[in-house]
């Protein structure tokens, strides 16, 4: 599966969506078309289980209008699973048989297991973090995993969402107080019911809409610099101020909210008692954000089946990497002399003692030369302005925003003034020691990227000598590199400031006597 372009569409309890994604080798996976309709298909389950004629013509309806365009955009590759609601309709065999008969369109109803199994799939192939619980929330029913070093332990469904219990829980449009003491005591139990989760103290991990708008409200609420929820993390102590700040709003108030969809402000309060709860029975004081979820983790197993190599749990940022590199103009190869000539000078100087060495320096020095100034495929005379923008307002699979903030700040690096412009909304961030580090692994990358400057891939090799109070950079080409000689040796100034001493550069070709 080399290139191809495919579709999920995920009949959920609340909404509807149609999502359509590009997948190839260099670009790996691009959605390049989103659109849904809140249908609230739960609230159209009889009290004897069925599913309404209402309901069902309503989904019809729906799906002949996503089918026209995908027809439009000539998708063929089509994968539409359904969840909760229409599992749990009694008459669901016949609903499936119905938009069969009459739109030609395969429904695959999922288990509680699957859609469980999905969400897990998305997280661990876009986040960091090696362990946690999940939750996703949807309309009708409530997912729950457990992972450690990215491998599934425990799945768990619940059979209630936030439209069911707000049909079972709330009278009017917003809950009272007995509501809410009624529906936490209820929430403690179901989650209490499963001792795998119980005092593990692992971050809970949030997928979903009302996850990510929760995300969303808290970012306005605090003036956050960038508008990303993926990896976003919350304490504990937030969840339960936004759960009393909420909780205490009415539906008109709610519907207004900065950062809210006003198609979530009849559920999002109780959205957010059940985060709180299951942060209570994990003793979790952490709770992240996943943008990624069940239709990611469809489209990722459905690539994978016919491309082993596509994705790589435990190597997340570099598939991404690679794919942001290859969409502004830069190969791998690169990419890859970038990143082995920033190792070597690193190490090198670690050696001479010029940095205490540090693994986790090393990481974000290698991983920010891969993307450096990779803004001058939109203009050459503004790229540093323009690489700090794409790195920073992009979602990054693999990393958290601390950490694609850092590489950002490294792969825009031009001198300390932009430095200092860049890295202003992010102060509060970072200590001054760290700014201080990030300014100087910046220099080194601009030097580094000087020895790349034809982009021919020649330098092969970088290494330092101390010759008195000098140091000594050799620098081995595989033939002739007279571009890179004179860019090495106007930007070796950057690398002077950085050891506190004279540098000399010298090159020399592989293999040539002198």
């Amino acid at each position: 599966m080399k290139d191809m372009k495919t579709a999920i569409i995920d009949i959920g309890s609340n909404t509807v969506r149609l999502v359509m994604y590009r997948y190839s080798k260099n670009e790996g996976l691009r959605e390049f078309g989103n659109m849904k309709k809140v249908a609230r298909l739960r609230t159209y389950l009889l009290p004897n289980g069925e599913m309404s004629e209402e309901g069902i013509q309503l989904l019809q309806d729906l799906l002949a209008s996503f089918k026209q365009i995908l027809e439009d955009y000539e998708v063929t590759d089509i994968k539409i699973a359904a969840t909760a609601a229409v599992r749990q309709a009694t008459n669901n065999a016949e609903i499936v048989e119905r938009m069969q008969r009459e739109l030609g369109m395969t429904l695959d109803i999922l288990t509680e297991e699957e859609e469980a199994y999905f969400g897990f799939v998305a997280v661990v192939n876009s986040m960091v973090t090696p362990s946690a619980i999940t939750i996703d929330i949807g309309g009708g029913s409530t997912e729950i995993t457990l992972f450690k070093n990215k491998k599934l332990l425990k799945t768990h469904s619940f059979p209630f969402g936030t439209v069911s219990l707000k049909q079972n829980y709330v009278n009017n449009t917003t809950i009272t107080e007995d509501e809410k003491h009624k529906l936490r005591s209820f929430l403690r139990e179901q989650f209490m019911s499963l001792p795998w989760i119980v005092d593990t103290n692992l971050p809970v991990i949030g997928i979903g809409g009302s996850a990510r708008n929760i995300g969303q409200v808290h970012q306005q609420q605090i003036g956050y610099p960038i508008s990303d929820v993926h990896h976003y993390e919350l304490t504990k102590q937030n969840i339960d101020t936004l759960k009393l700040e909420l909780g205490g709003m009415s539906f008109e108030q709610l519907k207004q909210l900065n950062g809210l969809s006003a198609d979530r402000a009849d559920i999002i309060v109780l959205a957010l008692e059940a985060f709180a709860a299951l942060m209570d029975v994990v003793s979790s004081k952490h709770f992240q954000l996943s943008k990624k979820g069940l239709r990611e983790g469809l489209i990722i197993n459905r690539i994978a089946g016919s491309n082993s190599t596509a994705f790589d749990k435990y190597n997340v940022f570099n598939i991404n990497a690679r794919r942001i590199a290859f969409e502004y103009g830069r190969s791998e190869e690169e990419a890859l002399t970038l990143s082995s000539l920033a190792e070597q000078l690193y190490r090198e100087a670690c050696l001479l003692e010029l940095f205490h060495s540090n693994e986790e320096h090393l990481e974000l020095i290698t991983r920010a030369a891969k993307l450096y100034a990779i803004g001058e495929y939109i203009e050459l005379d503004s790229a540093s302005q323009h690489t700090f923008y794409l790195i920073s307002n992009q979602s990054i699979p693999g990393i958290t925003q601390i950490e694609r903030i850092k590489i950002a700040l490294l792969a825009s690096y031009k001198n300390k003034e932009y430095f200092e412009r860049f890295i202003q909304p992010f102060t509060a961030w970072f200590s001054k020691e760290e700014q201080k580090a990030l300014r100087d692994f910046g220099a080194l990358l601009k030097f580094i990227y000087g020895l790349n400057i034809s982009k021919r891939n020649i330098v092969r090799k970088i290494t330092l000598e101390r010759m008195g109070e000098e140091i000594v950079a050799i620098v081995t080409t595989e033939r002739n590199a007279v571009a890179e000689e004179y860019q090495a040796n106007r930007q070796k100034k950057h690398l002077e400031r950085l050891f506190k001493r004279n540098l000399m550069i010298k090159f020399e070709v592989e293999g040539r006597d002198e």
